[in-house]
């Protein structure tokens, strides 16, 4: 199988683990897009119902919205079951890059709403440090952005101002841009994380830090299902 076959296989997988009555995250990006589309298919078979899905992306919404997955949001559903999305980077304590596909913010924000973040990723994406194959996304309000490009050189990356295929300047679902920035393997990404999160003009950045819970991998070998050491024995997603 190549790459996509096999993440999609991942990703699938990843939808067994979702009961009937669940709130359900829905992430960013190819893989998750194959798991919001198994989603909508255990619906229309009856296998899950009473399934309502938090969506990380408004591309994201408008494809659950057309495939039939009923949408709820965290005004109204404030803790998520499990979410479901891809990363761009994971480092083998858990800790993730994310952020490729621009939405950031609020997949960060779901995933701290959520009880369980099962991330689905290619074996491509599995690094020994943070930052050592992808530039950490940086997402920065429009004033003063100039500003936090000099202070993300200061920390020591070599940042670039995110733009669209048309090359014209790319905007968050937010309204925001995002900074690339090329810090090289990151030794202490939860001080790095500190030091971005106190700076005022950083709306948020792509370190996510202690929220991945379960990571399913797709490799030529097949799929490796784990979970993060010091999560609960019946919170483990297992390979059963």
């Amino acid at each position: 199988m190549d790459v996509a076959q096999l993440k999609q296989q991942a990703a699938e997988r990843a939808v067994d683990f979702v009961e009937s009555g669940m709130v359900v995250g829905l992430g960013v990006g190819s893989t998750a897009i194959f798991a919001v589309r198994r989603l909508a298919e255990r619906l229309r078979q009856g296998d899950l119902r009473d399934i309502v899905g938090v969506p990380c992306s408004l591309a994201t919404a408008a494809e659950a919205e057309r495939l039939g997955i009923p949408l709820t949001t965290l005004d109204e559903r404030p803790v998520v079951d499990v979410t479901i999305d891809g990363a761009d980077e994971v480092d083998p304590a858990f800790n993730l890059i994310k952020g490729g596909g621009g939405a950031l913010l609020r997949e960060k924000i779901v995933a701290q709403a959520s009880r369980r973040e099962i991330i689905v990723v290619d074996a491509s994406k599995l690094s020994p440090a943070l930052g050592t194959n992808f530039a950490l996304p940086v997402e920065v309000t429009p004033f003063g952005a100039g500003a936090q490009v000099r202070y993300l050189e200061q920390l020591g990356a070599q940042v670039t101002v995110r733009r669209n295929p048309q090359g014209e300047l790319y905007y968050t679902d937010q309204g925001n841009l995002i900074l690339d920035c090329a810090f090289g393997p990151i030794a202490q990404p939860a001080h790095l994380s500190g030091l971005l999160a106190a700076r005022a003009g950083i709306v948020e950045h792509g370190l996510f830090i202690g929220l991945a819970t379960d990571l399913i991998v797709a490799g030529a070998d097949g799929l490796r299902i784990s979970a993060r050491p010091d999560q609960p024995l019946h919170n483990q997603v297992r390979d059963d």
